[in-house]
This record gives C-alpha cells, structure tokens and sequence, in this order.
C-alpha cells in the first residue's frame, strides 16, 4: 500500500509522521502478543512453551518489519517482499510451533490467526486480502479441530479481531500514504514554479536576443557583400554591427544581473507561492511602493532568501517585511529555520549579496536568535 516513491529523507514533518505510524502500528503488534502468550502460562508441557514462545517471537518480529517496509517509501522493492515473504514463511511454522500450545484450553494460535488477517490489507489487495481471511479462518478451524479446541471460538477471534486490526492497520497505512503524496505533491509544485521561472527567463532572453541577432546577421551579411565594392560603407555597418553587438550584450548583462525593471510585488507573491507549496507559511506584505533601483536591489535579496529557506532549513513559517523611512528602505526576511544548520553571513549567496548591496550604498546583515533565522537589507532611496 505505501508509496513506492522516494521522500526526502531530511522532511522533519514527514519524518515526524512517520516515527508516530510506525509507533502506532508496532503497539499493536506487540500488544497482540501479550493474547497467544496467555496460552503459554496455561501450557503444562515446559517443551511447548519454548516451543510456542519462539513461535510467537519470531511472528511478531516479522510483523514488525513488514509494518516498517509499509511506512519506508525509500526501502528497495526487494527488501519490502522479503519481508512479507519471511512472514508467510514463519505464520507457516507457527502452526506446529504455536497451536499444541494449551491445546483446548486458549485458542492460542487464534490470535496468531487474528494477527495475520490484520496484517492481510498491508501486504495485497482488497481481493487477496479477502482470500488470505478465508484461508486464515480455515487454518483457524482446523487447528482448533486437531487441537480439540472451540471451533466457533477460534472463528470468532481470528475473523472478529482479525477484521478490527486490519481496520484499523488499513487506515492508518492509507493516512501515511496520503501524507507521503500531498508532501511530493509539493514538491512537484515547486518544481514546476521553478520550470515556470525558467520559462519566463527565456522568454525573456529571446525577447532581448532575437531581434537584435537578427538585425546583426543582416548588417554583417551586408558589410560583407559592400567590402569589395564600397569600403567606405561597408565599415560603416560594420561599426553598426559592433555597436548593435554591444548593446545586445549590455542587455543580456542587465536581465542576468536583475538589472532590468522588475516589479517587486510580483517578485514577493512568486516566492510566497513557492514557499507555501512547499508547506512553509509565508506573510508577505500586501502593498510595496519602492522606487525602481532599491526595488531591483531588494528583489534579488529575496529570491536568494527564498532560495536558502528551501535550500538549507525545514522552515515551517517565513516573514518578509519591508519599510521605508528618509534614510532608506528595509526589507526582513525570517523564518523559523536557524537550528537546522542553514548559511551563515560567510555563505557564497549571502557574501555575494552583501558585496552587492555594498556597491550602492547598501548593507546586510544576518543574525539567528531563539531558532530564528533573520536576514535584513538596507538599501538608500533617492529623495
């Protein structure tokens, strides 16, 4: 039933869940040892005891790790029909190991019974599920008839109590699959912002290229053709070719380096999208009113902020804020990331951030309190 894709393994909320899961479902299988093993105090023979303690040790350890191959989306296919394959085998060997055990006096293997019809929805379908009960009941009233035993009793425990564990093994399984597919379905949304962004930057870089390459090829085909007739001209659009050349490259310079005219407003909403399709809470503010230059210098300390929330912490939320006085304008950026390890001040982004804020009389500063981490970057605005 769990999912087959790999999950991060570094999701401290994905990883949280799944301790709890994996908590909740070992409970109960080492909990439904405590019933088989009523019928060992009730066994007079000390060679069945033995006997049926290993039996019921080795049951439940294999239940165990089928349940842990369940909850590891990560665990190689192999591992996980190992597991299930180990469990057949030894739910196999419990017959002669466990059902001597008080033999009409505790429907001890019963429960072993009750066990593997709970366990039944995490190792096939619904339909195989169904077919492993009725072959599980059949066992059951066999061993009950062999051991003389209550045959109704045995039925009862196996299916009543098998149904009531696979219920509730089944929904708890399904609940971490659901987790596991909305966690990469954040991701997927995050990739795809990105590729979106990528997009709009290419569009972009053709918008800026294509007509400037296109009159350039035409000038230098022409000044090529006028060179042996009209040298004159010829260097003449030559001279057009390098200058046409030189802008282009000046442009390309600009939209690279976030020089362009960038709407800062449409830069917070971008990187709010991404973050919360990401699961961290994002506030940005509603209204931003900069004048061109400081917004062109703040935007690129937000992407590079947003950036190292994704890249360096598990943030659950992230603040950004941005004020103006007579001195300046202030953008804050924090978020609830400082413990996991994230970039300090000496980070290349944030070295090369600071050294550009630097350049027009800018500065920034970074400092982690109480498990939060705080950028802040000032720039100056023309009066």
């Amino acid at each position: 039933m769990a999912s087959e894709a790999v999950t991060p393994r570094a999701d401290r909320r994905l990883h949280r869940a799944r301790r709890a899961t994996l908590l909740s479902l070992a409970t109960g299988v080492w909990a439904s040892v405590l019933l088989p093993a009523v019928g060992l105090t009730r066994e007079p023979s000390a060679g069945r005891v033995v006997l049926g303690a290993v039996g019921i040790l080795v049951f439940a350890a294999t239940q165990t790790a089928v349940l842990y191959a369940a909850v590891t989306p990560w665990l190689a296919q192999r591992w996980r029909r190992r597991a299930q394959l180990g469990l057949v085998v030894v739910a196999a060997l419990t017959v002669p190991l466990v059902a001597p055990v008080a033999a009409g006096v505790w429907p001890t293997w019963a429960w072993i019974g009750a066990s593997l019809v709970g366990m039944a929805p995490l190792l096939v379908r619904l339909p195989g599920a169904l077919a492993v009960t009725a072959g599980t009941l059949l066992v059951s009233a066999a061993v009950a008839w062999w051991t003389g035993g209550s045959i109704g009793r045995s039925l009862a425990v196996t299916g009543g109590i098998g149904v009531g564990v696979a219920a509730v093994n089944w929904f708890q399984v399904w609940f971490w699959d659901l987790l596991v597919e909305a966690r990469q379905g954040q991701a997927a949304q995050a990739r795809l912002a990105a590729a979106e962004e990528r997009l709009r930057f290419a569009r972009d870089v053709h918008d800026l290229l294509g007509h400037s390459l296109t009159v350039i090829a035409l000038k230098a085909e022409l000044a090529a053709r006028l060179a042996p007739v009209d040298p004159e001209r010829a260097g003449r659009e030559a001279a057009e070719v390098q200058r046409l050349a030189a802008s282009a490259l000046t442009e390309v310079r600009e939209s690279v380096h976030g020089y362009r005219a960038v709407d800062l407003g449409e830069q917070l909403a971008a990187v709010a999208d991404v973050l919360r399709s990401c699961g961290v809470r994002c506030t940005v503010p509603h209204r931003v009113d900069l004048p061109q230059p400081a917004a062109t210098e703040l935007a690129a300390v937000l992407r590079e902020a947003g950036t190292n929330v994704l890249r360096h912490s598990r943030a659950q939320w992230c603040r950004i804020h941005i004020d103006r006085d007579e001195n300046g304008a202030r953008m804050t950026i924090a978020n609830d990331g400082a413990d996991d390890g994230g970039p300090d001040e000496h980070s290349h982004g944030l070295r090369g951030l600071a050294d550009r804020l630097a350049a027009v009389g800018g500065e920034l500063r970074v400092r982690r309190e109480d498990g939060v981490f705080t950028l802040e970057a000032t720039v100056p605005v023309p009066s």
